[in-house]
């Protein structure tokens, strides 16, 4: 089973390289004010009026290392098959020394190494290819993905508010992400294999049938 695949490896060792990542993505809404919110006073808080503005939407990139406490963030005005490939990019080049980055994502149709080739020439594609090593979540099993963990963290530090522009939001996001990274903040999964097949038997039993 898939599920088990993922919790086999979260229970390995670490290995720097071999590291295991997990990747996700979060859109987010830009919402500015209408009317200038008054400021927080002592023994009152800040006050803003109920209307607001939309200012469009961005996309949070998240890529955090469990093991090590160690994270990369983007974020971007999309999240298309380029947008995928340039932050891989990226993410790799932080680990110069590893054979090999053991990814954890969801089934989107830009997480695939076919996005490699339609972001950059054919020999900087399949060199960007053999870096990975790809590790899917199941259907509707998301919450496999560590990396939504970390973007919880995340949004209860900084994304919890208006935020009126893509400008402010990274500035937001990269201060949390650089404290999360000095702190090296790991992530500690309890969930195994054998919980998975306790808590979750009647599914076992569904697919034996």
């Amino acid at each position: 089973m898939r599920m088990e695949d993922l919790l086999d490896l979260y229970e390995q060792p670490y290995d720097p390289e071999q590291p295991v990542i997990c990747f996700d993505e979060r859109p987010c809404q830009l919402v500015g004010d209408r009317v200038t919110p008054l400021p927080m006073q002592p023994g009152q808080s800040r006050k803003e009026d109920t209307q607001y503005e939309r200012h469009g939407v961005c996309c949070l990139l998240i890529a955090v290392e469990p093991l090590a406490g160690r994270r990369l963030a983007q974020v971007r005005p999309r999240r298309t098959k380029e947008d995928y490939a340039e932050f891989m990019q990226a993410l790799a080049a932080q680990y110069p020394d590893a054979t090999r980055l053991r990814l954890v994502q969801d089934n989107l149709n830009t997480h695939t190494a076919g996005s490699f080739y339609q972001a950059f020439d054919a020999a900087t594609a399949r060199q960007l290819t053999q870096r990975f090593e790809f590790h899917a979540t199941p259907t509707h099993a998301s919450w496999l993905n560590m990396a939504e963990i970390e973007l919880s963290a995340i949004a209860r530090q900084c994304l919890d508010r208006r935020i009126p522009s893509q400008e402010v939001l990274e500035r937001e996001v990269l201060a949390c992400v650089k404290e999360r990274n000095e702190l090296r903040v790991p992530i500690t999964w309890r969930f195994t294999t054998a919980d998975a097949r306790t808590t979750l038997k009647r599914h076992y039993v569904s697919i034996k049938n």
